[in-house]
C-alpha cells in the first residue's frame, strides 16, 4: 500500500505548524520552501485541513497558518482519512467489481482485515507522538522490523 504525495504533503504540514512557537503562524510559500513541496499543492491541502477543523488559516497581514486544535488532539490515521478518501485496495473494494472471483474468494477480506490494522496503529498515533520535540511520554511503540522474503 503506498499513500499518495498529498498524505505525505499534508502530514509535514501539520508537523511543521506544530512545531512552531505559540501564537507563531506560518506561511504557505515559508513551509513550501523549507519542505521543498510545491506552493500549489500546499495551498489544496490547506483549504482542506482548514475545513476539515485541523488548521485555522487568517489572510492578511499578520495572517498565516496555525493549528485549529492541539497536535495532540489529532490523529494520524483521521488526517489519513481525510487526505486519502477512498482505500480501494483491490477492486472489490470500489464497487462494481467486475472481477470474476467476487463473492467467492477472501482475497478483499484479507486486505480489509490489514487495512484495518494500519488505520488502527495510525489511530495510536497523534502529531504531537511524531514531533521531534514529543516528550518521552509518548506510547510505547513497537520497533520497526525488516521483512525479508
Amino acid at each position: 500500500m503506498k499513500l499518495t504525495a498529498m498524505t505525505d504533503y499534508a502530514l509535514r504540514l501539520l508537523m511543521h505548524v506544530a512545531a512552531q512557537p505559540p501564537q507563531r503562524r506560518c506561511t504557505i510559500a515559508e513551509v513550501a520552501q523549507h519542505h521543498g513541496v510545491p506552493k500549489a499543492h500546499l495551498m489544496k491541502i490547506t483549504q482542506q485541513l482548514a475545513l476539515a477543523g485541523y488548521l485555522d488559516t487568517l489572510r492578511g497581514k499578520g495572517g498565516g497558518i496555525a493549528l485549529a486544535r492541539p497536535a495532540s488532539a489529532i490523529r494520524l490515521g483521521d488526517v489519513v482519512r481525510e487526505v486519502e478518501g477512498s482505500f480501494a485496495l483491490v477492486e472489490c473494494f470500489a464497487g462494481g467489481a467486475q472481477c470474476r472471483l467476487s463473492g467467492r474468494c477472501r482475497l478483499a477480506t484479507a486486505f480489509g482485515q490489514a487495512l484495518a490494522g494500519f488505520m488502527a496503529e495510525l489511530d495510536r498515533w497523534t502529531l504531537q507522538d511524531v514531533l521531534p520535540t514529543a516528550s518521552a511520554a509518548t506510547p510505547a511503540r513497537a520497533s520497526i522490523v525488516k521483512v525479508t522474503p
